[in-house]
């Protein structure tokens, strides 16, 4: 049976958004990150070679053991990987400076991804800075948005189904808006086709309309 996942298909091609989700985040040498449903662990290698103290979270075990043997490879000591869900982060309140999720609420239930972001304000510092990156609502009329509607389609009806709700629920400005933060930057990457959203947590209060 196939065994569909990002780590094959479609990392290759997200050098430049690993990038900017760095960049974007302000990470500053001996910053304490969590990236959750970090897969192979790229992202967090790409905070590690900022100076960052970085962890990722994974469900599943095989993409957890994967990452622990790239970091150990590459000598990213400063790595650390856990298997997890998003929806139960083992760690304290208030422990990390930042904390990301790139490409991984859409294969949620709806249900899921507010939790996934509940469990993400928690852990965060109060002031630290929530990254989130996901699928551009909508999808662009190019070939990359039309090759990533059908990757979603193939990877399964459960899939396809989170993957369309996720659109539903108004993409990632929705799904923040559900749950009270603001975007304070953005960026388009991926020909238009993937947006990240960096806001603080919790947001400071919006200001009064004149």
């Amino acid at each position: 049976m196939l065994v569909f996942n990002y780590s094959t298909f479609i990392d290759p091609l997200l050098k430049d958004m690993r990038t900017c989700v760095v960049e974007l985040s302000g990470v500053k040498a001996g910053d304490r990150v969590l990236d959750v449903g970090c897969g192979w662990g790229d992202q967090v290698f790409h905070f590690v070679q900022k100076g960052s103290i970085a962890s990722g979270v994974d469900r599943n075990p095989n993409m957890i053991e994967l990452a622990e043997r790239m970091a150990q490879k590459r000598g990213f000591n400063q790595a650390s990987f856990r298997v997890a869900g998003a929806t139960e982060l083992p760690f304290p309140d208030g422990y990390f400076d930042i904390v990301s999720i790139s490409l991984a609420l859409h294969e949620m239930r709806r249900d899921e991804r507010n939790k996934a972001v509940s469990q993400m304000k928690r852990v965060v510092k109060k002031r630290g800075v929530l990254m989130f990156i996901d699928f551009q609502l909508p999808l662009a009329k190019n070939f990359i948005g039309y090759g990533i509607r059908a990757i979603e389609f193939i990877a399964g009806r459960e899939n396809y189904r989170n993957f369309r709700d996720f659109f539903v629920q108004g993409g990632l400005p929705g799904i923040l808006k559900e749950n009270l933060l603001i975007p304070l930057k953005e960026a388009l990457l991926l020909s238009g086709n993937i947006q990240a959203i960096k806001v603080f947590s919790p947001s400071p209060l919006p200001l009064p309309l004149p």
